[in-house]
């Protein structure tokens, strides 16, 4: 079948997110063709290119998200009252009240608690509905960013605002602040302006796979309505999540109390149409799960698919017997204020009350600016609580405390790091998969987590787990496994062996070539074949197209919806239009048309 991998700021740039696990993906699965559909996030990440993609990629289409020129599209009297119309009836339903929260809309009260609850369906339809006329306007009419971005827009905002029975946050909207969501607005829903839901481009895929929430499952969203292919959806980061605690933080931090209640309504609108409308929905893990159905999916269509991990490099260390070293705690990761390792430096502290000869290893690299400016404060108090402390007159004294990254004399590679000690120490307070200890799990060794994001999920009961934020406890249960190696030992078997069967690339896989053809059998693509006379085919496709394989020539024309059809060929890797139809498409027409 065809898949259309929908990323944003992700595969299949160098930089993007979840790069290697969409890579994975389609390697693994090479019995299926895939079009990639990327929006980028920054000019740097399009100038860093692209990896190496495997042969089963078919083509790239790529759109910049990070900014949209002048598309020189100038309405007409009948184009801007259909714009008014859909526009006004989108802000309109950010502004209404009595979604319960969702959209991280405030009630009339003015509570800003962001307590989720059910959506109004008709505030839901009406939403969607706006967002779908919006769409058929910009393919009726060559695109939106002219009026998204004109002075009507931002009128109509404010006539939305102000109407009767709006939340009160945005009544108190001020000029600038609907300039500011007017702005966000535009950037949100650019997609909607692309070249990509054409017969040739997203209407040829039998399935669209968004490798994420938000902009990424637009474009699939809009494949849906025009050509009714299916989507599905994968989050292992639930983005309207990631949207809360970024509105906390940075330049959104700033903005006035009704700019973030308007951008959370729309950010939890667009999630829970996505969930509405997605064929199935497969979280990372149970706490995506649970942020998922909170906004509105349905849980009969939502499956837990674990992310997948290379198991191959941890091998060799998990396989051998426990490391020479049992006074040493490891922590991996990467070093920002959400890891906590001023808690893990207290409790470090409160471990060498108890056991004198144990040594803290951190292994990791700071993550920008503020990541810089948290580990100096790590070693500001490192240096404060373990002073340099010499064992006697002739001897140089040395900090138990060392912080390292990966790639130095200690710890080459990240195997390395892991089996250098006897426990892996993960301190965070504000954790979604927990990838480090997925890996220190591989790796056959005990571990002791807080309990935030998936952490018990992915333990499972093979490692201690304390409350987050508390020195005390995670001092305890590293003292704890400190002496008694016997249990250290049987709980690092039994998380290697519960890690090899749940977070492996296999698995994941596996689960993804399950969930594709059980979508596509109950949401067939419906398309005729037709020859150049525009009369159908029922034998269009040679019997070689039943086999696997790229055997299809360029014999036959698909059209769907009554369309135009285009010649169907091999696939050519290209990041122009490819006017190209699958076998397994061709053979669905062939049959729909006897």
């Amino acid at each position: 079948m065809r898949i259309g991998l929908l990323t944003e700021g992700g595969y299949p740039y160098v930089s993007g997110d979840a790069r290697l696990w969409c890579d994975r993906l389609v390697r693994g699965l090479g019995q299926h063709e895939f079009d990639i559909y990327a929006l980028s996030r920054s000019e740097r990440q399009e100038d860093e290119g692209w990896i190496e993609l495997p042969s089963q990629v078919s083509r790239v289409r790529t759109a910049p998200l990070w900014t949209a020129g002048d598309d020189g599209v100038v309405y007409g009297r009948r184009a801007r009252r259909r714009f008014t119309e859909c526009y006004g009836e989108l802000v309109a339903a950010l502004c209404a009240g009595g979604t319960g929260g969702v959209g991280g809309a405030q009630q009339p009260s003015g509570d800003s608690s962001g307590e989720s609850g059910e959506v109004c369906a008709s505030e839901a339809d009406r939403f969607s509905s706006a967002l779908y006329g919006l769409a058929e306007l910009a393919r009726d009419e060559g695109g939106l960013v002219g009026a998204l971005r004109s002075e009507r827009a931002v009128r109509v905002l404010e006539r939305a605002c102000r109407a009767p029975g709006t939340l009160r946050p945005a009544r108190e909207a001020r000029v600038p602040d609907l300039l500011a969501v007017a702005a966000h607005l535009e950037h949100a829903l650019r997609p909607l302006s692309l070249d990509w839901y054409e017969d040739d481009g997203l209407g040829s895929a039998d399935l669209c796979h968004a490798a994420s929430g938000g902009a990424a499952a637009l474009p699939g969203l809009l494949a849906r309505h025009f050509f009714d292919v299916p989507l599905l959806v994968t989050e292992y980061g639930v983005r309207l999540r990631t949207h809360y605690l970024a509105s906390g933080v940075g330049p959104t931090a700033e903005a006035a109390p009704s700019v973030r209640a308007l951008l959370a309504a729309f950010h939890g609108r667009l999630a829970a149409e996505v969930y509405r409308r997605a064929a199935c929905v497969t979280p990372g893990n149970a706490h995506a799960r649970r942020w998922q159905e909170r906004c509105g999916a349905d849980r009969a269509k939502v499956r837990t698919v674990y992310p997948g991990m290379d198991a191959s490099h941890f091998a060799e260390v998990g396989e051998a017997p426990e490391c020479t070293d049992p006074d040493t705690l490891v922590w991996v990761g990467r070093i920002e204020p959400a890891k906590d390792l001023m808690s893990l430096l207290h409790a470090f502290a409160e471990v060498r009350k108890e056991e004198p000869k144990t040594r803290l290893r951190i292994v990791g690299a700071a993550v920008g600016a503020e990541g810089e400016a948290y580990l100096g404060h790590c070693k500001a108090l490192a240096a404060q609580l373990f002073p340099d402390e010499a064992e006697g007159p002739h001897t140089v004294g040395d900090n138990p405390v060392s912080f390292e990254e990966i790639g130095g004399p200690e710890a080459p590679t990240v195997a390395e790091a892991y089996a250098s000690g006897a426990v892996t120490v993960l301190s965070s307070v504000v954790e979604g998969f927990p990838i480090s200890l997925v890996e220190a799990m591989f790796c056959g060794r005990a571990t002791v987590s807080t309990d935030v994001g998936a952490v018990v999920e992915v333990i499972g009961g093979t490692g201690l787990v304390v409350p987050p934020r508390n020195p005390r406890a995670l001092a305890e249960a590293c003292v704890t496994l400190l002496r008694d190696p016997e249990r250290r030992a049987r709980l690092g078997a039994a998380a290697r062996a519960r890690a090899l069967e749940l977070f492996t690339v296999e698995q994941n896989i596996a689960a993804f070539h399950g969930i594709y053809l059980e979508i596509v059998s109950h949401c067939p693509v419906n398309r005729v074949a037709l020859d150049r006379t525009g009369e159908p085919l029922p034998f269009a496709v040679p019997a070689e197209a039943h086999l696997p394989g790229r055997w299809t020539g360029p014999v036959a024309r698909v059209a769907a919806r009554g369309g135009p059809g285009w010649a169907a060929g091999p696939p050519v890797r290209e990041t122009a239009p490819a006017r190209a139809a699958s076998s397994v498409v061709a053979r669905a027409a062939a049959e729909g048309a006897r």
